[in-house]
């Protein structure tokens, strides 16, 4: 099966500035999911979705090519990452190039996702049992014991059939999908246009650490300590 890793990485950001660029443990975020591509035995070709010659340049530095560039009306904060993902595949149709038969979306923002964890989303995902496949982690914080807020009380977010004091009592497994690792058959991208079926894409569970996303500085800090101690 040929898949085709599709590693977006605009220039701009909010929370981090120059986020894909910015130093984790001693290397730019972005090489971490560059290297989890570059080293997995499934991913068949990469393509770098950026509008930044910056990142670019380092991209080509790390021996990928990387002929295309996204349109700078696609990589603001209004835009969506399913579009970028369309845009790349269909500059693939114009250039007359063949589309893979499955697409794997890998942010820069999960850097303690690796090679291991992509070869075993795709392994899953090869014996067809879907469409389409997201990774997961278990929840930290379990609905049981979340609340939401209203105007004058609260209620909680989901509560068990029968009453539990403890967590391991808990019956229901809950999952956060964690953006790691999104897989579709090109096909099913093309004509749905999301990753996301509920009830019917397929769960790849990981554990919770492995799934950090580095949206803030302290994401940055969680996922270095991670590193620094997983030696």
């Amino acid at each position: 099966m040929k898949v085709l890793a599709i590693i977006p990485a605009r220039g701009g950001s909010k929370g981090i500035p120059r986020k894909n660029l910015v130093p984790l443990n001693g290397k730019p975020l972005i090489q971490y999911t560059l290297e989890a591509a570059q080293n997995s035995s499934y991913v068949t070709d990469i393509l770098i979705s950026s509008d930044d010659a910056e990142i670019i340049d380092f991209c080509k530095n790390c021996g990928i090519d990387v002929p295309y560039r996204r349109p700078v009306e696609l990589a603001g904060d209004a835009s969506t990452m399913m579009d970028a993902v369309l845009h790349a595949l269909g500059w693939l149709e114009a250039k007359g190039l063949s589309l893979p038969e499955a697409t794997l979306l890998l942010q820069p923002t999960s850097p303690l996702r690796t090679s291991r964890h992509i070869d075993e989303a795709i392994a899953m995902f090869s014996k067809g049992l879907s469409e389409s496949l997201v990774s997961v982690h278990e929840m930290i914080e379990h609905p049981y014991e979340c609340v939401r807020k209203e105007t004058n009380a609260w209620s909680y977010l989901a509560k068990p059939e029968i009453a539990a004091t403890r967590r391991q009592d808990y019956k229901e497994q809950f999952y956060y999908i964690n953006g790691a690792i999104y897989l579709a058959k090109t096909e099913m991208l093309l004509r749905e246009k999301t990753f996301l079926v509920e009830g019917e894409t397929e769960l790849y569970i990981m554990e919770p650490l492995y799934g950090i996303d580095i949206d803030e500085e302290y994401d940055l800090r969680r996922a270095e300590f991670f590193l620094c101690h997983s030696k």
